[in-house]
């Protein structure tokens, strides 16, 4: 048998030390106790316990925590992940994603969540993951900004994203939290946007679990298709566009 711990959005009435570090502890006491055969514990890349993020602060106590309990956990940190259903792809190409505190400067590995659970299947029946930590990441470095042309291209619209500072952007962000029920922001997110994806060359990757990762570039048009207006919306993905407009034209190379 086998346990994932894959639970690590703040809520209303539970902070990032609730979820992130008594969730996965409480998980990791039950699994020890019922002598759990595979137990894999999802972290977060950028997990580091001195981190200025509690978010990420709180992930990488909870890394120590669950190894302490249960020594043979298999610890995960995964990219930002796009894939249906997204908060990447699918934040940037709706209307509400407008305001920014770092122009969107931040520099990361998009990994596609397909691969993320076919990463996953693999450690719950192989042994040999057992006590491993598996930095799961994509093939290309993007920022922020790369991904969100990505997405006006695929999607044939522009969208605007304007920048405040952040002491503005963290006020508003918590203000906005207070009016609804359901966590969209935080004055956390707002600190992470200025911190860049950093990999851990001691561990683990896709290449060991025999997993080659697909990049975010070949999957737009898959996700992004339905943002588009109906007029545009049956033409061929940006990348195959491309390629047609290439043919119009005749290249002529004088090597005189």
């Amino acid at each position: 048998m086998a346990v994932f711990n894959s639970f690590s959005d703040e809520a209303r009435n539970f902070d990032f030390d609730d979820v992130n570090i008594e969730g996965a502890e409480r998980i990791a006491e039950a699994v020890a106790k019922y002598d759990i055969d595979r137990f894999v514990h999802m972290s977060s890349y950028n997990a580091d316990k001195n981190s200025p993020s509690a978010f990420f602060r709180t992930k990488g106590r909870a890394e120590e925590v669950v190894r302490d309990i249960f020594p043979e956990t298999t610890i995960v940190r995964p990219a930002p992940v796009f894939g249906f259903e997204d908060k990447l792809l699918h934040k940037l190409a709706g209307v509400t994603n407008l305001i920014t505190s770092n122009h969107m400067r931040e520099r990361f590995w998009p990994v596609h969540a397909i691969d993320i659970g076919s990463a996953l299947a693999v450690m719950a029946e192989d042994d040999t993951t057992a006590s491993e930590t598996y930095e799961l990441h994509g093939p290309k470095n993007y920022s922020m900004a790369e991904i969100a042309a990505m997405v006006d291209k695929e999607i044939i619209k522009h969208r605007r994203h304007i920048n405040l500072p952040p002491s503005i952007t963290k006020r508003a962000a918590d203000m906005y939290n207070r009016l609804i029920w359901w966590s969209e922001t935080s004055s956390d997110s707002v600190v992470r946007e200025f911190i860049d994806q950093k990999i851990d060359p001691t561990a683990k990757t896709f290449k060991d679990l025999g997993i080659e990762p697909g990049a975010i570039d070949n999957f737009t048009f898959q996700y992004l298709q339905g943002y588009r207006s109906s007029s545009f919306y049956d033409l061929p993905p940006a990348t195959e566009r491309e390629k047609r407009e290439e043919r119009k034209y005749v290249h002529v190379i004088d090597d005189q």
